[in-house]
């Protein structure tokens, strides 16, 4: 089987570190006992700058990661914006 330069490495940590960002995320809020929404937004946020950086920085050939990234970015945005009008429909 040919190598032709590309490691698995180099699409497996690009998608491990957003994961690594929204349980980093996850565990501060937890332990300061932040409100739902601001963690939620600050999740949105972390995903946009990931997929935004990606995209001018690291990785441009991974345009289906970046765009994975910033539709979780708006699913998150969605998620804030609905606990904060209304925290009991939140399972958060």
């Amino acid at each position: 089987m040919g190598h032709f330069g590309d490691d698995i490495f180099d699409f497996l940590l690009p998608t491990i570190y957003p994961v690594i960002a929204l349980f980093i995320i996850e565990i501060i809020c937890r332990a300061t006992k932040i409100t739902s929404w601001i963690k939620l937004t600050t999740q949105g946020i972390a995903m946009l700058v990931m997929g935004i950086s990606y995209v001018f920085v690291l990785y441009t050939q991974l345009w289906f990661s970046i765009l994975v990234l910033i539709a979780l970015a708006v699913a998150l945005f969605y998620q804030a914006r609905r606990a904060k009008t209304d925290p009991a429909k939140t399972i958060y």
